[in-house]
């Protein structure tokens, strides 16, 4: 897809601690309302909705967002007997908010732009080598088991290194504001990097932790 062909008025679709990347795919279960209209609308459109993190700040219903998030396509849509959306979403590009459009809708619509992540389009993907993963995964592994959380490694380790990256960054149990941060990493190496400086926050946490009991 071209940069022209993404809208510069999007439907958003706030949700705390989620994010999608270009090129990652996520289910998603689809109840509230506002939501429902907002994937009718889409679905007669360009199938595309933007995914964005809400801040802890502004109203219960309508809290201020982060400036940055990501553009993805319905490529798959069922409707469930009990009037719930089960949709999947392709990441296409992040975008950055322009402005919030009044637009009378139950749901929220921005004005956005691409400029600053058009490279998301292209399908060079950056060098990271494989090595340099091997400390990323040991270190999340623990991490993801001290969490409770499971994730099939097999099927990681299958991906493609920009995908692995990302997967993992979604997936991890880290707080709202640290994958905005990852979400914001200009690039594949920054955002290797941004992964190993959170991971290290938690490994020093749990050795302070251990040394203090």
């Amino acid at each position: 897809m071209k940069k022209e062909d993404l809208p510069n008025i999007l439907p958003v679709f706030p949700l705390s601690n989620f994010i999608i990347f270009p090129r990652t795919t996520v289910p998603l279960n689809i109840f509230e309302p506002r939501y429902l209209e907002m994937v009718d609308k889409s679905m007669k459109s360009n199938r595309i909705i933007g995914m964005i993190q809400p801040k802890k700040t502004g109203e219960l219903k309508k809290p201020d967002l982060h400036k940055v998030g990501c553009a993805g396509k319905i490529t798959s849509f069922n409707e469930t007997n009990d009037g719930r959306y089960l949709i999947v979403l392709n990441g296409i590009c992040r975008f950055k908010i322009v402005d919030e459009l009044d637009n009378g809708n139950l749901y929220r619509e921005c004005a956005v732009k691409y400029d600053e992540y058009s490279s998301d389009l292209s399908d060079k993907s950056n060098e990271v080598k494989f090595n340099d993963l091997k400390l990323i995964f040991h270190n999340l592994k623990g991490l993801f088991q001290k969490e409770g959380y499971e994730i099939n490694w097999k099927e990681v380790e299958k991906q493609s290194l920009d995908q692995t990256i990302n997967t993992l960054s979604m997936a991890s149990p880290f707080s709202l504001e640290e994958k905005q941060v990852l979400l914001e990493s200009k690039d594949l190496n920054n955002r290797k990097e941004k992964l190993e400086e959170i991971l290290n926050t938690y490994i020093l946490d749990n050795y302070n932790n251990k040394t203090l009991q």
